[in-house]
């Protein structure tokens, strides 16, 4: 029994480091490509400078707020769609993203029918982010910024599963922008939706 029990934590601690070493790869690859670009520093200045506009009372002082925010709308679209096409040249065993709640060691490797694709999934957040700016179906500058914001909080989400798992990146997802997994997948546009379920098909979206 004792022997039994010291390889059962011998294995536990090979499993744990080996899951701790497979994070680091994934931050490291996601990161070497995110670094000649201000993505997140375009999403922040967006997500703040939306609620700005929307609470000025002031229609001429809001109108100001959202000329300014064009910019960097302009600056984010044309960000993300260069990050995408530069991921699309990535190695396809290095872009899994494994679709279990939980991160385990090994599942990518061993078990890549259980994975979809980081850079088809950049894809069609570049593309969703591209289309809500257009702007085709004439929303409201309210609902315009909360679809963006939709959109930007669902990649944000995509990236932190790749570089954990799903249950992490939802945690991540409420705890900074206090908005459910469920809030955020309802709010993006129907042709992002659409594309991003079929997608990470094999488990049903939920609040988690």
């Amino acid at each position: 029994m004792d022997l039994l029990f010291l390889l059962a934590f011998v294995a536990a601690i090979a499993a744990q480091w080996r899951k701790a070493q497979e994070h680091r790869q994934r931050v490291h690859f996601l990161a070497g490509y995110l670094r000649s670009y201000q993505i997140e520093k375009l999403m922040e200045t967006l997500s703040t400078g939306y609620l700005r506009a929307l609470g000025e009372k002031d229609p001429e002082r809001a109108q100001s707020v959202w000329n300014t925010l064009a910019l960097s709308e302009g600056q984010l679209d044309e960000q993300f769609k260069r990050f995408a096409n530069e991921l699309n040249g990535a190695d396809e065993a290095s872009s899994r993203v494994s679709r279990l709640a939980m991160d385990l060691p090994f599942v990518r490797q061993w078990f890549p029918s259980t994975t979809f694709d980081l850079r088809r999934l950049m894809r069609i957040h570049a593309q969703g982010i591209s289309s809500t700016l257009g702007n085709a179906r004439q929303l409201s500058q309210r609902d315009r910024a909360y679809q963006l914001c939709a959109e930007m909080f669902l990649m944000q989400h995509s990236c932190h599963w790749f570089c954990n798992a799903r249950m992490v990146a939802s945690a991540r997802l409420l705890a900074r922008h206090q908005t459910r997994y469920d809030q955020v997948l309802a709010g993006v546009g129907e042709g992002t939706r659409a594309a991003y379920t079929a997608l990470v098909a094999g488990w049903t979206p939920t609040q988690g």
